[in-house]
């Protein structure tokens, strides 16, 4: 591969711009929605700053074992044991731990279907299977061994997220501060954004972390629909789920238009799926995903060769902007300046709040957000109009073996 998107080569079905006129069928005046701009070139390298793909010639992290060791090598452990937006937020922390110490071994605590994500980042070695229901924090991590060398909480700022990797008694514990129980490290701070958070730990530290160094290789399968647009109509709260008969409405338009359209959806939204593609006039075969999470380099290669996706304040999100595709994201109970896209042309944010409180609403709420609801089709559609032509898109780092 020449590190371009296989989107972007020859023979690439012809499909309708978004742009020129400004319209989409079903669309409306030009939006108000926040731009982004395009990543920094730090997160372009095809493994990170490791300079290879982590977990051996596979390119994916064992993810099969309790953290016993594998090679006279000091461990280094972090924890971040959340969802894949969670992890790709931590991709810039991780590959500064992964440049600060590079002759450790790096595993990650974390779920075990995120083994193939982490393995993108090209900074983790294992996964270290570890969960617990919801998002709540995992009590132990399966550990066997010397103690780690160092151990790092990139989950938490509480007692809860410090105390398994204290557990493990490691020679130094990087984590935030919470008086009276742990006063080393720096101040929590909630108005701050994800990326930004985790690398202003690491630099109090003093380990160099730079929160633009979040780009992550699309894979080098194809795509199972080059050039589609990607609607990702699910969340796993209902405060962040736009109304399903919404995106099916978007859905529609797009599809008379001309674009190819394919759903998304994680384990257990089979139903809002093919509900979404029923009303979109889609059939089931538009569907990736629902009964299972979609394999991820499947998924990965689906959005990297997209055309756009359209997608809540969820882990899709944060695909599309670690492999560079544009993005309409969604926004309601929390502000995009704590989980949003870099500002810029490249993604269009659109939230619609009373004041400029970071977090108005509850983000694991039970019902749509009142700041999610006012956004409309329309919206939504004109959006799409101002994001960047595919051709003028920058190349894609590609990352081998990232297949699976």
């Amino acid at each position: 591969m020449t590190g371009r998107s296989a989107a972007d080569g020859p023979g690439r079905p012809d499909r309708p711009a978004f742009g020129g006129s400004g319209r989409l069928a079903g669309g409306s005046p030009r939006s108000s929605a926040a731009g982004s701009p395009a990543v920094g070139s730090a997160g372009c390298s095809a493994a990170g700053s490791s300079g290879r793909p982590a977990g051996g010639s596979s390119g994916r992290p064992a993810a099969d074992g309790p953290g016993s060791p594998t090679a006279d090598r000091p461990r280094l452990l972090v924890l971040r044991a959340l969802g894949l937006g969670d992890l790709l937020t931590a991709v810039p922390a991780l590959r500064a731990l992964r440049r600060a110490h590079p002759g450790h071994e790096l595993l990650l605590a974390a779920p075990a279907r995120q083994a193939h994500a982490a393995a993108a980042a090209g900074a983790v070695d294992r996964v270290i299977p570890t969960s617990a229901p919801g998002r709540a924090v995992p009590g132990r991590i399966d550990w066997s061994g010397p103690p780690p060398d160092v151990a790092v909480d990139l989950h938490g700022n509480g007692p809860a997220s410090h105390r398994p990797l204290s557990r493990l008694r490691p020679a130094r514990l990087l984590a935030y501060a919470h008086p009276p129980e742990r006063t080393a490290g720096p101040p929590w701070r909630e108005d701050e954004h994800e990326r930004d958070r985790w690398c202003r730990l690491l630099s109090w530290y003093g380990i160099p972390a730079d929160p633009q160094d979040l780009r992550i290789p699309g894979p080098e399968r194809p795509s199972p629909a080059p050039g589609a647009v990607v609607v990702h109509p699910g969340a796993d709260a209902a405060a962040r789920r736009w109304p399903g008969a919404r995106f099916a409405a978007v859905g529609a338009a797009l599809r008379a238009a001309g674009h190819r359209i394919v759903i998304t959806a994680g384990a257990g939204e089979a139903g809002l799926a093919h509900d979404v593609a029923r009303r979109a006039g889609l059939p089931g075969s538009a569907v990736l995903g629902g009964d299972t999470d979609p394999p991820f380099a499947e998924l990965a290669a689906l959005v990297a060769q997209a055309r756009a996706v359209i997608v809540g304040d969820t882990g899709l999100a944060h695909l599309a902007t670690a492999v560079g595709t544009p993005s309409v994201v969604l926004f309601g109970p929390v502000a995009p300046r704590l989980w949003g896209p870099p500002p810029g042309p490249l993604h269009r944010t659109l939230w619609h709040p009373d004041n400029d409180a970071a977090r108005p609403g509850d983000a694991h709420g039970n019902v749509p957000d009142e700041r999610l609801l006012r956004i409309t089709v329309p919206e939504v559609l004109e959006a799409l109009t101002r994001l960047p032509d595919p051709a003028l898109r920058p190349a894609r780092p590609t990352l081998t073996g990232a297949g699976g």
